[in-house]
């Protein structure tokens, strides 16, 4: 067996990459995310909203809400919009695929998804309506770990969806967390190699938090530094990718989201989900702390960059596609 060398974790010292789409300045693409669900068909050890969550109050936003939300009260800043939820097809049937078409044909919007596994014939109708990046997180790239956690399905079926995705015009973000129970130094390495082998124009790198209301709830937080090292070493292995800051590095400390955008991020998200409907997608915990608008554009400031006046989508159709791995 080949001998690995040992994994290198950059600190934000050891590099000073600007955003991948201007060389001279540090341009930050902003988009905004609608959690449009929070039904979910997947019992994940890490998430709130597994299927077992029985105190969770579960919701599906209606087409009419998300346009007059999307259409008339979207954030001045926002040049993308992100539709999430969980592992839900009953609102991929009936709620996002037409969505989609709807928002593609009344605005510029970039779209993003983040829908977890579906058929592929739901993949090929959300891009027909006019999607354009598809987010699908691994989470860990070591098999056995997938399952000990129970994340979706299995890890096979995630990659294959990552490659369908990639090669049927899709642009493909994945990700892991950093600090997951069980997680060694070795798998960490592993599930980088992996995530770079893969046909990816993105990537997102999270510190592992202990969700209320799931087996791991009892577990330590994984460590911000550790987090945005990993961020770090990303940004200078892949200087193309779209890394974005994650809500998470706030839950950690003050100045988390400021750190991940100075370490190599180059994406934030405005959160505009309805009030009401906030607390019932708690991805960590029901009293959430939300990047609105002032706070997200407050921390680009703090980390010496800017909004992007060009969107992800439109920065993606600028370049060319990316290759799929071999």
């Amino acid at each position: 067996m080949a001998h690995r060398p040992a994994t290198r974790y950059y600190s934000r010292r050891d590099v000073n990459i600007p955003s991948p789409h201007c060389s001279t300045d540090r341009r930050v693409f902003v988009r905004g995310v609608v959690e449009v669900s929070s039904y979910c068909r997947q019992n994940c050890h890490y998430c709130a909203m597994r299927r077992d969550n029985h105190a969770l109050t579960r919701y599906r936003l209606g087409i009419a809400e998300l346009l007059e939300l999307i259409l008339h009260h979207r954030p001045a800043t926002i040049t993308d919009i992100d539709l999430q939820a969980g592992e839900d097809p009953v609102v991929v049937r009936d709620v996002l695929i037409p969505l989609v078409r709807e928002v593609r044909q009344q605005t510029d919007l970039g779209i993003t998804l983040c829908l977890g596994l579906l058929p592929a014939r739901q993949y090929d109708a959300l891009r027909e309506a006019g999607a354009d990046y598809y987010v699908m997180k691994l989470e860990t790239g070591d098999a056995a770990h997938y399952a000990a956690i129970a994340a979706p399905g299995t890890i096979s079926e995630r990659l294959d969806a990552i490659r369908y995705l990639a090669s049927t015009g899709w642009n493909v973000s994945s990700g892991l967390i950093v600090g997951l129970p069980g997680e060694t130094p070795d798998i960490l390495a592993r599930s980088l190699d992996l995530l770079h082998e893969l046909p990816l124009a993105g990537c997102s790198v999270s510190p592992f938090i202990a969700g209320e209301d799931t087996p791991l709830a009892g577990q330590p937080n994984g460590s911000l530094d550790r987090t945005l090292a990993t961020l770090a070493g990303m940004r200078q292995r892949a200087p193309h990718w779209i890394i974005p800051a994650v809500s998470a590095m706030r839950l950690l400390a003050p100045d988390g989201y400021v750190r991940a955008l100075q370490a190599g991020a180059n994406l934030a998200t405005i959160n505009f989900t309805p009030a009401r409907e906030r607390e019932h997608y708690p991805i960590y915990r029901h009293r959430r702390f939300i990047m609105d608008e002032e706070r997200v554009l407050t921390d680009i400031a703090a980390a010496g960059g800017e909004p992007s006046p060009v969107s992800l989508a439109g920065y993606l159709r600028q370049r060319p596609a990316v290759a799929l791995a071999q």
